[in-house]
């Protein structure tokens, strides 16, 4: 009997209301039982509203900051901030939509868009945004990716903040040292990768991600070494093409001999540390680690630079998701998150997120300021993006289970590959298979 890929994600959910969940004590601005599929009320447009940040941590004193601002510019509305890890926020919001307790505004990205859209959990903002001061002053295609994301039929349901980009940090110093080239290229990524590790000094060419968000980086090394420039080949993935395979088995390879043992383990913010206090000569992440890696490091010890092009000469990389904030639809306040949010990606509020996150602005007016040039790795990220020098994989965010099936479903087993116990093989097929059912169940639902 088929079982729907959906229909379990959702029994794993309700399996999970049997914990007691904390956060259902700072839900929103009225009794905090609003759940999935409760229309809300627009409210006063005063009173207090409840953010969540999808990314708690690591980008809380930014956000403090733009609340901060929002609050002396509207002194009727308090916000209460609430920081969520970027591990733990989809199971966080799953749960309070199935049992209560969303806030009234929270982080919405393109990964995670479709599985709570699919669940009626977001209000459509295409109206207020037409209305509002941002119309016309958002990056189209940025817009364009979270419509697309939301489930099918091109309704908005988050305002973009920023985008990423995947970045190839390595070491100056220790490159010029061992006299390397730059890791222009996978040939050379793997050359100095085996040429900059020496175990017995704790010195190694590369860290590698093997914890949680362990997927996208392990699809672009994929998918860049393959060459290969499309998710599907008609109704079935390209993921487990043997292109892909053989050059997962490279990649997965690195383990051990070239990184340390520890990085089975890795989140990104281990991952950022770990290069950051060490010897390691390369490093795969994003935009956002930037700033991190100047304080570590200074300017002078270290680049960013776009991901290695392939054996034809092609950059091949996966998409990264585009990060946003959306309005939940059991908020009691949807006028005062809607000002929240207005004002969170105006041109000087977005500028100085992004600034401090090094991502790439979504108000047009904020991506024309000084400082994209002069953070290097975003401004060469933005020119990879536009010169047609970088063919885009884009990932099926619109899946309702894309981020079940690439995080929870097969990060363990990504890390069985790493430990040599899951052939690439095995692994690829498994998520294959996995996505492929989703794949036919969204179309049926959709025409």
């Amino acid at each position: 009997m088929k079982i729907s890929i959906r229909r379990s994600r959702r029994a794993a959910i309700a399996v999970a209301l049997g914990s007691v969940l904390a956060l259902t004590a700072t839900a929103c601005g009225d009794d905090g039982s609003g759940a999935g599929g409760d229309k809300g009320d627009e409210g006063s447009g005063k009173g207090k509203i409840v953010f969540w940040d999808n990314n708690g941590g690591v980008r809380t004193d930014i956000w403090k900051e733009i609340i901060a601002d929002f609050q002396k510019a509207n002194p009727d509305i308090k916000v209460e901030y609430v920081g969520i890890a970027s591990t733990e926020y989809q199971s966080k919001v799953d749960t309070a939509i199935q049992g209560g307790g969303l806030p009234d505004v929270g982080g919405v990205g393109a990964a995670m868009l479709a599985g709570f859209s699919a669940q009626n959990a977001l209000e459509p903002l295409d109206d207020r945004l037409a209305g509002s001061s941002l119309n016309g002053k958002l990056n189209e295609d940025m817009v364009g990716v979270l419509k697309a994301a939301g489930g099918g039929d091109g309704t908005l349901y988050s305002i973009p903040t920023s985008a990423n980009n995947g970045v190839l940090y390595y070491r100056t110093d220790l490159f010029k040292k061992a006299g390397l080239d730059e890791p222009t290229t996978w040939d050379k990524f793997y050359e100095a990768a085996d040429k900059l590790t020496d175990a017995k000094k704790n010195e190694f060419g590369y860290t590698i991600r093997g914890g949680a968000g362990s997927i996208a980086q392990a699809l672009d090394a994929a998918y860049g070494q393959s060459g290969i420039t499309s998710f599907w080949n008609g109704d079935k993935t390209t993921l487990n093409d043997p292109k892909n395979v053989a050059a997962l088995e490279k990649y997965a390879a690195l383990y051990k001999k070239d990184t340390p043992a520890a990085d089975l383990n890795n989140d990104f913010t281990k991952m950022v540390a770990q290069w950051d206090s060490g010897t390691i000569g390369m490093l795969n992440h994003n935009l956002g680690s930037y700033q991190d890696h100047v304080k570590a490091l200074g300017v002078d010890k270290f680049r960013g630079i776009p991901q290695p092009i392939g054996a034809n000469g092609k950059r091949v990389q996966v998409s990264n998701p585009v990060d946003g904030l959306g309005v939940f639809k059991s908020s009691k306040n949807k006028d005062a998150a809607w000002k929240f949010i207005e004002f969170a990606t105006s041109h000087a509020e977005n500028s100085k997120f992004n600034k401090a996150a090094g991502q790439v602005p979504s108000n047009n007016d904020a991506a024309k300021d000084s400082w994209i040039s002069e953070a290097e790795p975003t401004k060469l990220a933005a020119a990879a993006l536009t010169d047609g020098s970088t063919s885009i994989v884009q990932l099926p965010y619109y899946l309702p289970d894309w981020n079940t099936i690439s995080k929870a479903d097969n990060e363990p087993n990504f890390q069985k590959v790493l430990l040599g116990d899951m052939s690439a093989k095995d692994f690829l097929d498994t998520m294959a298979d996995q996505l492929n059912k989703a794949q036919a169940e969204w179309k049926e639902q959709n025409g």
